[in-house]
């Protein structure tokens, strides 16, 4: 029993007794049974540690050092972790997680559903929090949600996201994003001066490859611009408001949820002005109405919806426009193409400058003060724009 034990967990288990942990001397391990060393250091310190293997890795935890805790305890202590392994949980974690609660730290579970709860209601998107809440549960929290957020590690972030990497590069890339997002927010909330181990540049895009370079970009199925003309007036023929819904679109190259949301009120004059709350970019925007939009206009409801079901009332789906292409024969192609129909139309058969178009697509502009003086100074522009695309499109 004077040798050490290097290589692994004690086969036997009670191996050794208070005698024997008080003589030895030699730095190095000396096994107990069943994960729990005494541990010498080259000082002479002696400790009790659990080793363990948690995904393939051998993990050590300190139980306390052999003036504070006696052979029978640190076995009781073993015996507990033990326990937790066989459950599949992580007893380090588990000790964390217990320890953080007493210093009011949260485990970053909490800490996610905490910031999720705090801004859903300023996200656009209804479907955001379910999204946040869905990624977080299904990726980083089996991994780390029973982990405090100021014990979250680079090598934590990375078994979340190295399985995931690859093959759901979209979903991962979102998940490191909320999981930076939920640590920064706590980090400024504690008073944490702590680098972020989710942070991706000048850190994880050292570990983990680019992720343009793991996947193919693929743009949305568009219809030729040259066969627009042959289109409309097959859509024209179509019954229902989902058709003139989606005339309007093509006609306004304006974005799905614009159209299917759009209400009465915004209409003024020659112009609709969509609110801020509807637009991606969380900017109004002023869209020209040429006379073929407004004359389509005019067979709408005089307030509420301009484009309901005809027999519910309610707004037309997600999926009411791709239904409808369907059943035109253009299953091919996506409503979102019709504004790169539009944009490939107004860059190769007008002269018309690249801002202007960026402008009647409502684009995000960077740059603030360039995005006031469009704002202000293109309407005419685009309003000429606009009437030139309806008469090309018949």
């Amino acid at each position: 029993m004077g040798s050490t034990d290097r290589a692994g967990f004690g086969r036997a288990i009670n191996r050794l007794s208070a005698r024997s942990v008080a003589v030895l001397k030699e730095p190095g391990y000396y096994a107990d049974g069943a994960g729990l060393y005494l541990r010498i250091g080259a000082a002479g310190t002696k400790s009790w540690v659990y080793r363990f293997r948690r995904h393939g890795k051998l993990r050590e935890m300190g139980l306390g050092s052999t003036i504070a805790v006696g052979l029978a305890s640190a076995r009781e202590i073993a015996a507990h972790a033990r326990e937790s392994v066989a459950k599949g949980e992580d007893p380090i974690e588990a000790r964390r997680a217990t320890r953080a609660t007493s210093e009011g730290i949260p485990l970053f579970a909490t800490a996610a559903a905490t910031y999720i709860e705090g801004h859903k209601k300023a996200w656009k998107n209804g479907k955001h929090a379910e999204q946040w809440t869905n990624t977080l549960a299904a990726y980083a929290e089996p991994m780390i949600g029973k982990v405090p957020v100021d014990k979250v590690t680079t090598d934590d972030v990375l078994r979340v996201l190295k399985p995931i990497w690859a093959v759901k590069t979209e979903t991962a890339t979102r998940v490191r994003q909320r999981i930076e997002t939920v640590l920064d927010s706590e980090y400024a909330r504690l008073h944490l001066e702590r680098p972020n181990p989710a942070r991706w540049r000048g850190h994880l895009d050292k570990l983990l490859p680019k992720p343009r370079k793991l996947t193919k970009i693929e743009h949305f199925p568009a219809l030729p611009y040259s066969d627009i003309p042959d289109f409309m007036p097959a859509l024209r023929d179509q019954f229902g408001m989902t058709a003139r819904a989606l005339e309007l679109l093509i006609l306004t190259a304006c974005r799905s949820s614009e159209v299917r949301g759009a209400v009465r009120s915004e209409i003024h004059g020659n112009a609709w002005t969509i609110p801020k709350e509807r637009m991606k970019g969380g900017v109004a925007h002023t869209v020209p109405l040429t006379e073929q939009a407004l004359e389509l206009l005019r067979g709408c409801p005089a307030r509420g919806l301009l484009f309901p079901y005809e027999f519910t009332g309610k707004r037309l789906s997600e999926n009411a426009f791709r239904a409808l292409l369907i059943r035109m024969g253009y299953g091919h192609v996506t409503t979102h193409g019709f504004r790169s129909s539009f944009r490939d139309w107004a860059a190769e058969e007008t002269d018309t400058p690249n801002e202007v178009v960026e402008m009647a697509l409502a684009h995000t502009i960077p740059n603030k003060a360039e995005a006031a003086y469009r704002r202000g100074e293109l309407l005419k522009k685009r309003r000429a724009l606009m009437e030139t695309w309806a008469a090309y499109c018949g």
